[in-house]
């Protein structure tokens, strides 16, 4: 029999969750801001990860860390909270890392589409000398030295604390991304297609990591991260 709960856990279907909205984590059981959250609804095959908010039905929110959402799992606060029995894949933890990767990737591919992106090691070299630059990617398997001589050029600017680095994608996915070849060190340009990319790699910074330190980083940027994914 499942445990008596409060209306609390779960919202009454897809709505407005911008930036400043709070909801309640069925598993830690407080209130955070949505941006430090991840809805879950019931679809046809099962619990799914609502990343856009939009999915319909009624949903629950978790605290967006997948070792939170793995505890949720094995607590199974799913069928507490929906106060039914529900299929919650095994693997909803890997799921949503998936998911959250994919969205982040094709947010890159949407700025590298709008020109916001330059690719290459001379070429960011020069960004990073003279562009309004936001954010500066490396591969995951680049080369030390490649990183080493660009992090170099990167400390020298008077705003090098604000540009958020990204390493987490290796050469192949960053290849996909930009339509290109060989996509080891890229740069991306101050622009609202770099601001929801950077968005969606904080989220998934937050999700594998638990550190809201990256997203605090880029304050500014930040003040988005619940809107973003509403696109």
């Amino acid at each position: 029999m499942l445990a008596r709960i409060s209306e609390a856990e779960l919202d009454a279907g897809p709505h407005n969750s911008g930036p400043g909205t709070e909801r309640f984590c069925v598993l830690t059981r407080t209130v955070k801001p949505t941006a430090d959250m991840i809805r879950f609804v019931v679809g046809p095959d099962g619990v799914v990860p609502d990343l856009k908010r939009k999915l319909p039905g009624r949903g629950i929110w978790i605290t967006a860390n997948k070792a939170v959402l793995t505890d949720a799992v094995t607590r199974k606060v799913f069928a507490r909270s929906f106060k039914r029995d529900v299929k919650v894949p095994a693997d909803l933890g890997e799921m949503t890392e998936r998911l959250l990767v994919r969205a982040a990737l094709d947010a890159l591919a949407i700025a590298g589409k709008a020109g916001y992106v330059v690719a290459g090691f001379a070429k960011v070299e020069a960004a990073l000398t003279k562009n309004r630059v936001v954010g500066l990617i490396h591969a995951a398997d680049a080369s030390l030295d490649g990183v080493r001589k660009l992090a170099g050029i990167l400390r020298s600017r008077p705003d090098a604390e604000r540009i958020v680095v990204v390493k987490p994608f290796n050469s192949a996915q960053l290849d996909l991304a930009l339509s290109r070849s060989n996509v080891v060190h890229a740069a991306l340009i101050a622009g609202p297609a770099s601001d929801t990319f950077l968005a969606r790699f904080e989220r998934l910074e937050r999700f594998r990591t638990g550190d809201a330190g990256v997203a605090a980083k880029a304050s500014p940027r930040s003040k988005g991260l619940g809107s973003e994914s509403n696109g």
